[in-house]
């Protein structure tokens, strides 16, 4: 899967990093000063580079959990991200981060301690508070996880903080290492989800619906906390039915006891991402529908918009209450 490793220099000896190398012995091995000699120059082709991203691992020594945007988040009043890791294993055409980044290749921070560390201070600021943290804002969260060990780092990290919550936001299937502990109380694993119709267009690489609710129905069973995060909502003719089915079959399975929470957005960009995804995918037919521009933002019609939101909440609460419904709004 990973033919080159880019390594920092001042990592070479890391034990993180010499476990995820042994996993490779047929890569090709290069090192760098920093990850953003490799990472950053302009003159780099994304769609090229997609085809087969390098891995590039680095130390990460600022900025370990940034606040959350506004109207991001599933019920505390602070909420914080933070990203172990840049670009993701999918390749969704919706996705902001090909609008964000200047490559396709793979970062993975792998001094975790530090992250840690700063998310105990963060938490010992507010003892009495609930946080909120994040970790699949700028990656999946679980679909490297073979590699990159992640969750297994963190979880246990997170059980130690009585007032820290925890969403591993995914469309992974690669949930064994879950299966195989305890769950946690304060983990939410927050399953993106679309329509067959909508995710065989525009969701290339990634997991079936039917795969991700095999893995998602699984944990539930053990004990884990389920969001589901229906966001983005994409246009297409006849996509209340496909809406409707796609509510039906995931709640055909869901125990409300263990959902903690279900999002809700539709499609939009920052203009400049936009641009420049656009120009990677210009016959891509998820960028000619009826957009407009507002604010410094791409998204759809104000009132299809609206139109949209409108009837997948109305479908949605048909199945579940409306406390545990949180429409983003950014």
């Amino acid at each position: 899967m990973i033919e080159t490793i880019y390594i920092e220099e001042a990592i070479l000896q890391h034990p993180r990093v010499n476990d995820i190398v042994a996993r490779f012995p047929q890569a090709r091995k290069i090192t760098c000063d920093r990850y953003g000699e490799v990472f950053n120059p302009k003159a780099q082709n994304f769609r090229l580079q997609k085809q087969k991203p390098a891995l590039i691992l680095a130390e990460k020594y600022k900025n370990f959990a940034l606040p959350a945007p506004s109207g991001y988040g599933i019920g505390a009043k602070r909420n914080y991200y933070f990203s172990h890791m840049l670009n993701c294993l999918y390749d969704c055409r919706y996705c902001f981060l090909q609008g964000m980044y200047q490559s396709a290749n793979y970062v993975l921070f792998v001094n975790y301690e530090d992250f840690q560390e700063e998310i105990r201070r963060l938490c010992a600021e507010s003892p009495v508070e609930d946080i909120h943290f994040f970790s699949g804002y700028d990656c999946d969260s679980l679909a490297l996880e073979p590699v990159t060990g992640f969750a297994e780092q963190f979880l246990p990290f997170f059980g130690q903080l009585p007032n820290a919550w925890l969403e591993l936001r995914t469309k992974s299937t690669q949930v064994r290492s879950l299966l195989n502990r305890e769950p946690l109380s304060r983990c939410i694993v927050a399953f993106s989800l679309s329509p067959d119709e909508i995710a065989a267009k525009v969701e290339d690489k990634a997991p079936s619906l039917a795969r991700r609710l095999e893995a998602l129905f699984k944990l539930q069973e053990q004990g884990w906390q389920i969001g589901l995060r229906f966001d983005p909502l994409i246009y297409q003719t006849g996509y209340q039915q496909q809406y409707q089915r796609l509510f039906e079959q995931v709640f055909s399975g869901i125990n409300l006891d263990r959902l903690h929470s279900v999002s809700l957005g539709a499609f939009r960009l920052p203009e400049g991402y936009f641009k420049k995804i656009h120009k990677l995918y210009p016959e891509e037919k998820l960028f000619a529908g009826p957009l407009s521009h507002q604010q410094g933002m791409v998204s759809y019609r104000r009132e299809l918009e609206q139109d949209m939101l409108r009837y997948c909440t109305e479908q949605l609460l048909l199945y579940m209450p409306e406390a545990k419904l949180f429409p983003c709004i950014l």
